[in-house]
């Protein structure tokens, strides 16, 4: 029959609270767990995360800052190569714009600008728009008497100024 003082929690559900310092016959007197001698065997006795046993603390082993970071107005390009418009004139593509390298696979994110290096050869008349390029892939795509446009450089200037 079930009463009041015969309930008891199913088994497994509930932890015995492990009792320290309570004789060496408990397993856990003497020392109670907390080794010998020592800092950390003390009442109130604690020693931070970060500290290292006396040797020096790393914060203090690494450099000051030095120099200048412009990391956060750093501007991030997908970086294509002549070659790769060679690619693209092979299949018949001359007008080559930021959707249609997006299409071919050639760039990966849509949200970088694009900067044209050269590396390669071309041997076909295109046009491009690109954010930006390189002397070397500007000489290559005029050589071959094709037109680089520079839509970033506009933009800038449509920014700086308002009319």
């Amino acid at each position: 029959m079930l009463s009041t003082n015969t309930i008891k929690p199913n088994t497994g559900s509930r932890k015995t609270f492990k009792r320290l310092g309570r004789g060496n016959g408990s397993g856990k007197g003497t020392f109670s767990g907390r080794g010998m001698n020592g800092q950390n065997c003390r009442s109130g006795g604690w020693v931070p995360d970060w500290f290292e046993g006396g040797q020096t603390p790393l914060f203090r082993r690494m450099p000051k800052l030095k120099g200048f970071s412009n990391a956060k107005f750093k501007v991030h390009y997908n970086i294509i190569n002549v070659s790769d418009l060679q690619r693209m004139a092979d299949m018949k593509i001359t007008d080559i714009t930021k959707e249609t390298l997006l299409e071919k696979r050639i760039i990966r994110s849509k949200s970088l600008w694009i900067k044209l290096l050269g590396h390669g050869e071309l041997k076909t008349k295109i046009s491009i728009k690109v954010d930006a390029a390189s002397k070397s892939a500007v000489a290559l795509v005029e050589k071959a008497g094709g037109k680089i446009e520079l839509v970033a450089q506009k933009e800038e200037k449509k920014e700086n100024n308002p009319s």
